[in-house]
């Protein structure tokens, strides 16, 4: 099992890993997901572990159900205690980000190609882009062989 600096959510089953370093946005963007139907996972760090191919995020036992939310402080939240990996975000600035990427990414974790888009967690449309990548996976993501397109 490893570690990893990172948030993440599950949106009908399907976690979502949100990556970036602290005050990008981690949490924020989490909780506007989860306001919109998602649930917790984990806040801030994550253990992730590879069972029967598949990439499983769970909640460090120290921080279960914990989300930090500024302004507020540490709140108690509903939460699930693991999902498996469906989509990595690397959450930064809009003006760094690729308007038209031609090809498309992998996170390359723990021997798996887990798909990976590139997000600015604060715009409005984040969480509805996150909604439709996962939706839209196998056309953006259309490798058969690569984990995570549920389709070939």
């Amino acid at each position: 099992m490893s570690k990893m600096h990172a948030s993440v959510v599950s949106i009908n089953g399907k976690a979502v890993l949100l990556r970036g370093p602290s005050g990008v946005g981690k949490s924020d963007l989490s909780l506007r997901l989860i306001e919109g139907g998602a649930e917790l996972v984990s806040d801030d760090y994550v253990d992730l572990r590879v069972k029967e191919g598949r990439l499983l995020a769970e909640g460090p036992k120290t921080i279960l159900g914990m989300m930090e939310v500024r302004g507020l402080g540490l709140i108690s939240m509903p939460y699930i205690d693991h999902a498996e990996v469906h989509l990595a975000c690397d959450l930064m600035p809009a003006d760094t980000i690729e308007r038209l990427p031609d090809t498309p990414r992998y996170l390359h974790i723990k021997g798996l190609d887990i798909p990976l888009m590139q997000l600015d967690a604060m715009a409005a449309s984040a969480p509805a882009r996150i909604k439709l990548a996962l939706k839209r996976m196998a056309d953006i993501w259309p490798d058969p062989q690569v984990f995570g397109n549920d389709e070939g």
